[in-house]
């Protein structure tokens, strides 16, 4: 929303620190996409800050059994021929050799060698503060109780291609119970109390009714975290 109308955006083709601009559609100002920021137009400096949304990068087998009436974009979408969509993982598809090239095509001034340029990470920022947790600690199924500028958070995977996710901790402990459906996990919490994933939060099957939410992240290549982010740190164990 800006200026409490609804605005659509498009995508520039520019590309600032390797990551692309858009631009709103009303003021035709170019934003920054991974902070939600205006970067060039009008609307800089006004302190105007897109929402950042809960979301989880995974895998369609994974999505699928926990959402199975899901629907789906045809690929025959008349802009683009099916074949422009083949998997990554496969060689002929668009980002296959970029992938897995140790550099990045486009400069990047700000670069900090503390993790490979494309390592892949998951990213908290709050304020002023944030933090990288290497995805390479997600191999398994682990769960990460972390304090990030004050704030109670649980990091954990559902496993392998489910993706990694935050959440609100408040004052709980929590550790991994068992794995349920999908993307979906069970945690049990200090007091022997499971805690179940679910769209958007984490929900106690106490039948209290009580829910955590879960926190907007991101999920990118290091470089592309720390061009953002250069005071982050990396959580370790």
């Amino acid at each position: 929303m800006i200026d409490g109308e609804r605005v659509e955006f498009g995508t520039s083709g520019f590309l600032y620190r390797s990551n692309k601009l858009m631009f709103d559609r009303k003021t035709e100002t170019l934003w920054h996409q991974f902070r939600g920021v205006p970067a060039v137009g009008p609307l800089v400096g006004t302190g105007i800050e897109l929402e950042v949304l809960p979301m989880t990068l995974t895998i369609w087998s994974a999505w699928v059994a926990e959402h199975p009436d899901t629907t789906v974009l045809d690929l025959d979408t008349g802009i683009y021929p099916e074949d422009a969509y083949t998997p990554e993982a496969q060689n002929d598809s668009a980002y296959f050799a970029y992938r897995y090239q140790k550099d990045t095509v486009f400069p990047v001034p700000e670069r900090s060698s503390d993790l490979d340029t494309k390592e892949q990470v998951f990213g908290l920022a709050f304020g002023d503060e944030a933090r990288a947790y290497p995805l390479s600690l997600f191999d398994g199924q682990i769960v990460i109780n972390d304090t990030l500028a004050g704030r109670n958070v649980v990091v954990f995977s559902a496993g392998a291609g489910a993706g990694v996710r935050a959440y609100d901790r408040e004052e709980h402990v929590f550790t991994f119970s068992q794995s349920a459906t999908g993307r979906s996990v069970i945690l049990t919490d200090e007091n022997g109390v499971d805690w179940q994933t679910g769209d958007n939060a984490l929900v106690r099957l106490d039948g209290s009714g009580e829910t955590l939410e879960q926190i907007p992240s991101r999920d990118s290549y290091w470089f592309g975290w720390y061009a953002f982010y250069p005071h982050t740190d990396i959580y370790s164990p």
